[in-house]
């Protein structure tokens, strides 16, 4: 009779020995994988064969024309290219601006002879001469009005849009020379309602700060803002002008003087708090989400922010970096008939041979972007040392059974 017809209670050692090691075998040779942390490395190769959406995914080896592309592609608009650095402001009187008029006139005062002070749309009389010493008459401030004018005691209406106090002056003399005696006069804006930036974002107080004359840069009204509230290495400053806007990191500015440009009338500055960051996957040193500064980081230093590959488990020439690539980082031939995503991107996944020396001088070029994908693939022998010490363990398990049987 067959041992596995035999009732229990007649099996021999020998017999439970044989059934138990065929066991452990059978629900070896079951397993159709082992653990793992993501795809080994030819998996990722075939990878162009399962499209995200319709647009099917670009395998791309990394060398040193490609990472000069994407380094090209990821460069920053510069402000000093871009909008240029205007010159100062000049004291142009515009529609809103609030004025203050000082007249003075000399003894034998005429006209001004004692201290007065007049409305923008007074015509009082004509005042008695002083007693010999020189009178000065405050006009209290006044607004331009809607049709660019002001009421001058005595000179009647001016124009006062699109000219600067001096010119203005000029004129008020002019009109009280046969009026009064030897007349001066003094134009000040005491309020700019037209050369104005609006500063909005993560700053401590939005507002519309007044530029002058001065020519206040960037960082000028920033501080007039009350500066940032998240660290600087996170913050973006945007400038919208016109119909452009540009955008560059704050520490850019900061370190690079030519950034600090100077503002004009009816920007609109806003701070943006963004932390970047990318995600690292696989066989390397750790497996986070890993935060870095505006300004970016490269490749090698994105390798050394995650401590490494693990040398006991990566395999050197499968690291990865997935990303929805802007097409102006791709050579235009790819880009031109690869299919895209619905937000206008290619699918890329760019491979990495780190057994290559002449990597790590590539590496230290090649940009790392927001919300990258940085993957390291097992090594093949990775997955045959995790065998054997499956097949290892469970032996030893065999062993220690049959050897307790009798």
């Amino acid at each position: 009779m067959p041992a596995d017809k035999l009732p229990p209670a007649r099996w021999g050692p020998d017999v439970l020995r044989t059934l138990i090691a065929s066991l452990a075998l059978s629900s070896l040779t079951a397993c159709s994988s082992f653990g793992a942390s993501g795809p080994n490395a030819q998996a990722v190769g075939g990878a162009s064969k399962h499209p995200v959406g319709t647009a099917p995914i670009q395998i791309i080896e990394v060398t040193d024309a490609v990472a000069r592309q994407a380094m090209a592609a990821s460069r920053s608009q510069l402000f000093s290219e871009t909008l240029g650095d205007v010159p100062p402001i000049g004291s142009i009187i515009g529609r809103g601006d609030v004025l203050a008029v000082t007249i003075w006139e000399a003894p034998p005062a005429a006209l001004f002879g004692t201290q007065a002070a007049f409305g923008a749309n007074s015509t009082g009389a004509i005042l008695a001469a002083s007693s010999g010493v020189t009178q000065q008459t405050a006009i209290p401030e006044m607004m331009v009005d809607s049709g660019g004018m002001i009421q001058i005691p005595f000179a009647g209406t001016i124009r006062a849009e699109g000219r600067t106090p001096q010119q203005v002056e000029r004129e008020i003399t002019s009109r009280l020379a046969r009026k009064a005696h030897d007349p001066q006069v003094i134009v000040r804006i005491e309020r700019n309602a037209n050369s104005n930036v609006t500063v909005v974002g993560d700053v401590a107080e939005n507002s519309r700060v007044t530029l002058t004359p001065r020519g206040e840069r960037l960082l000028d009204v920033l501080a007039t803002a009350g500066g940032v509230k998240q660290p600087i290495g996170k913050m973006t400053v945007q400038i919208t002008r016109g119909g452009r806007v540009v955008s560059l990191p704050l520490e850019t500015v900061i370190r690079d003087p030519a950034q600090n440009i100077r503002l004009q009338a009816d920007d609109v500055l806003t701070a943006l708090y963004q932390p970047y960051s990318f995600t690292s996957l696989g066989a390397t040193g750790t497996s986070a989400e890993i935060p870095f500064e505006g300004t970016g980081v490269t490749l090698a230093q994105a390798l050394g922010r995650v401590g490494g590959l693990k040398d006991d488990r990566a395999n050197i020439r499968g690291v990865f970096i997935f990303r929805l690539e802007n097409p102006a980082a791709l050579d235009p031939s790819v880009a031109a008939t690869a299919q895209r995503t619905p937000d206008g991107r290619i699918p890329v996944i760019y491979r990495v041979d780190l057994s290559n020396p002449a990597m790590f001088f590539v590496a230290q070029s090649f940009p790392i972007r927001d919300k990258d994908v940085l993957y390291a693939s097992n090594a093949p022998l990775a997955d045959l040392q995790k065998f054997v010490s499956i097949v290892s363990s469970m032996a030893f398990s065999v062993i220690g059974i049959t050897n307790s049987i009798p």
